[in-house]
C-alpha cells in the first residue's frame, strides 16, 4: 500500500514498492545455494583445529614416526661406520639382526637388568612419592612450598651434577655412606664395584631423582578430594587408616595408574644413571637394554643391530603399556 503525496509514491516501512519486490525477485538465491554457502562456512571452520595442532603433529611425525621407520628399516640391513659413505655395502639381511639377538647373552644379560631395575624401580618410586605427598599435603602454608620445591628440585637437576655428587657418596674409601658406616662400625660397603649392590645404588639415585615430579601429580591430586569426605568420616569415627584406606586411595587410583604407566615406560628405558655412573659395569651388572642398544650403535658402530635392540625395546614398552591400559579398562568395567 502506498500514499501519494505531490506526485510522490510514499511506501510504510518494511514494505517494498511493486517495483523493488520485482527486483528483489529476480535475485532470489537459486534452490540449495544457501545449503552450499553453510556448508563451506563449517569446513572453513573445520580448518581451525587442525591449523591449531599442525605444529605438534608435524614434530610428532619429524622426530617420532619417521625414526621410528627408519630405525624399523634398518633393523633388516647390516648397516654400520663405513656402509654410511657406501650405500652399496650397506646389505639386506632379513631376520639375521633379530636371531643374533635373541642368541646373544649380553642382550639377554641387559634384559634381565632390567627387569630388577623396574622391579625395584617403579614400586619405589610409587611409594616414596606417594608418602611425602601425603605429607606434604598436611603441611603448613609456608613450609609445603619450600618442601614441595626441595622435592621437586632432583627432577629438574641436570644428571652429570647429581651423578657427581652420587659418586662421592658411593665411593668405597673416602665415600660419606661408608663414613657413616665406619661410625657404626660396619665395614665399607662397595656400592658401586660390586654386582649385587651396584643394581641397587643405582636405583636408589634414580628413585630419589625421579619421585619429584609424581610427588607433584599426588599432590595435585590429594588436593582436588573433598574434604567434606573426611569430614563425614570423622564423624562417623574413621580413624586416619581407615580415611585413607577408604577415601584417600580410592580418590587417587587415576593419578596411581597414570604415575604407574609412565613410570614403568621411563625404567623400561633406564639409561642414564648406569651411562653416567658404572657405563654398565661392573661384569655388565648394570647394563640395561638401552645402554646396551647405545654401545651398541655408538661404540661398536653396528646401526643395523642396535637397531634391532631398539624396535625390540619399543615393541616391549607397547606390550606392557597396552596389558596396563587393558587391565584398567577392565577394571573400570567391572
Amino acid at each position: 500500500m502506498s500514499i501519494d503525496i505531490g506526485g510522490r509514491k510514499l511506501t510504510p516501512t518494511g514494505e517494498q514498492p511493486p517495483v523493488a519486490q520485482s527486483a528483489l525477485s529476480q535475485v532470489t538465491p537459486a534452490p540449495g545455494t544457501g545449503r552450499l554457502r553453510a556448508a563451506a562456512r563449517a569446513v572453513r571452520r573445520g580448518y581451525h583445529p587442525y591449523a591449531f595442532i599442525a605444529p605438534s603433529t608435524l614434530l610428532l611425525i619429524a622426530f617420532g614416526i619417521v625414526p621410528i621407520a627408519l630405525a624399523l628399516f634398518v633393523s633388516f640391513t647390516d648397516l654400520d661406520l663405513k656402509g654410511l659413505g657406501d650405500h652399496s655395502q650397506v646389505r639386506f639381511v632379513g631376520l639375521e639382526n633379530y636371531t643374533r639377538l635373541f642368541d646373544d647373552p649380553l642382550f639377554h644379560r641387559s634384559v634381565l637388568n632390567t627387569v630388577i631395575f623396574v622391579g625395584l624401580g617403579v614400586p619405589g618410586v610409587l611409594v616414596v612419592s606417594l608418602t611425602v605427598a601425603l605429607l606434604l599435603n598436611t603441611a603448613t602454608t609456608r613450609l609445603f612450598r619450600w618442601l614441595r620445591a626441595l622435592f621437586f628440585l632432583p627432577s629438574i637437576t641436570n644428571i652429570v651434577a647429581i651423578a657427581v655428587v652420587w659418586g662421592y657418596l658411593y665411593q668405597t674409601d673416602y665415600g660419606l655412606l661408608n663414613q657413616l658406616l665406619s661410625v657404626l662400625h660396619i665395614d665399607a660397603v662397595p656400592w658401586l664395584d660390586d654386582p649385587e649392590t651396584s643394581r641397587f645404588s643405582l636405583a636408589l639415585m634414580a628413585i630419589w631423582r625421579g619421585s619429584g615430579l609424581n610427588v607433584m601429580i599426588f599432590l595435585a591430586a590429594l588436593q582436588a578430594i573433598p574434604t567434606e569426605y573426611y569430614e563425614a568420616a570423622a564423624l562417623d569415627g574413621a580413624g586416619r587408616w581407615h580415611r585413607l584406606r577408604y577415601i584417600t586411595l580410592p580418590m587417587l587410583r587415576f593419578a596411581i595408574f597414570f604415575v604407574v604407566v609412565t613410570t614403568l615406560i621411563a625404567w623400561l628405558q633406564f639409561f642414564e644413571e648406569p651411562f653416567v655412573l658404572t657405563n654398565g659395569g661392573p661384569l655388565d651388572a648394570t647394563t640395561s637394554v638401552s645402554l646396551f642398544i647405545y654401545k651398541t650403535g655408538f661404540n661398536h658402530f653396528e646401526y643395523g643391530y642396535a637397531s634391532a635392540g631398539s624396535f625390540v625395546l619399543f615393541l616391549i614398552i607397547i606390550v606392557v603399556t597396552a596389558i596396563q591400559f587393558r587391565s584398567r579398562r577392565a577394571e573400570l568395567d567391572a
